[in-house]
């Protein structure tokens, strides 16, 4: 039987959301796994299946949550570990990946081209194996842990709030509700305007790949989605969702005031919707928001952040 490295997480109501907007909040609260994200259920199920399998050497490209997950499923399983990251990755998020005991290459401006390069370095290490941070129906089944374990936790939401970057995270939540007979939940799928190569894919009527990121949430900076992911937008009942880096950094602040918890912007997307009491929720009786967690964000920046929107307003 594989290995299982991830956690199962609290599910709980949030008594200050659930004022905001006049409805049930439920927070399922992937922030508290190893790492600090989501990322550990579909990283740590493809990691534990190759190293079973006789990798010794995991290779994967990262803005920085895929990659902390590989390298702490790389210590777990006693083998190598190396990401590759994009220059826009922060030093601390470095500093927390060879922590992991990793060996980290900044490589490239975006995260495509540290993805190129971890490709072919993966072929160059002895017993090495490429891990994708999201484009896999093995992470994919993974993630999906995340709606078998909600479908214990509480009734049948109304609508399902997850952040999208490169649409690993979401094949999961669809792929969960198939399993936990909740297929037909409305799912709101939202990314940063400048991240938001779902909904520009969808509004094009094919998959588009962005010139490039323009938003601060660098770990949904993936420039064009899986095309599974563009296929669940099309066919299933999702709305894609934009909203401004602005409202994502807000919605960490209040977070961070309402439950004491700090996350990214990436995720603070998510949460965005709920904070605004935004159009896309407001026939909805009960909402779950997918916390997806992150390692990208502090105090200092999030409030950083906030002060350079409010200086230079978006238009």
């Amino acid at each position: 039987m594989t290995r299982q490295l991830h956690h199962q997480t609290p599910l709980f109501e949030s008594v200050q959301l659930s004022a905001i907007c006049g409805k049930s909040v439920l927070l399922k609260m992937d922030c508290y796994q190893p790492c600090g994200s989501f990322k550990i259920r579909g990283i740590g199920r493809i990691c534990a299946e190759h190293v079973e399998a006789g990798t010794r050497h995991l290779v994967c490209s990262s803005g920085g949550n895929a990659g902390l997950a590989v390298a702490y499923s790389a210590r777990q399983l006693g083998v190598a570990a190396t990401v590759v990251v994009p220059e826009t990755t922060s030093a601390e998020v470095c500093d927390r990946i060879r922590l992991e005991g990793a060996e980290v290459i900044v490589h490239g401006e975006v995260w495509d081209v540290a993805d190129v390069h971890a490709k072919g370095l993966s072929k160059q290490v002895g017993g090495g194996e490429y891990i994708h941070p999201f484009e896999h129906p093995t992470v994919w089944r993974g993630h999906a842990t995340m709606m078998e374990e909600a479908a214990t936790q509480c009734e049948r939401p109304d609508v399902v709030v997850v952040s999208v970057g490169g649409g690993g995270l979401l094949c999961g939540i669809m792929e969960g509700l198939d399993r936990s007979g909740w297929g037909d939940v409305q799912v709101v799928a939202v990314e940063t305007k400048g991240a938001d190569s779902l909904a520009a894919s969808v509004a094009a009527g094919e998959l588009v790949t962005l010139d490039r990121i323009d938003s601060i949430a660098t770990t949904l900076g993936a420039r064009r989605v899986t095309p599974k992911a563009y296929e669940y937008a099309t066919t299933r009942n999702i709305m894609p969702w934009v909203v401004p880096d602005a409202a994502a950094v807000d919605a960490c602040l209040r977070f961070s005031e309402d439950h004491n918890v700090l996350v990214e912007p990436s995720c603070g997307a998510s949460l965005s919707p709920v904070y605004d009491n935004a159009s896309v929720i407001a026939k909805a009786r009960s909402v779950l928001v997918i916390v997806c967690g992150g390692s990208g964000g502090s105090i200092d920046k999030l409030l950083g952040w906030r002060d350079l929107n409010r200086s230079s307003p978006m238009p």
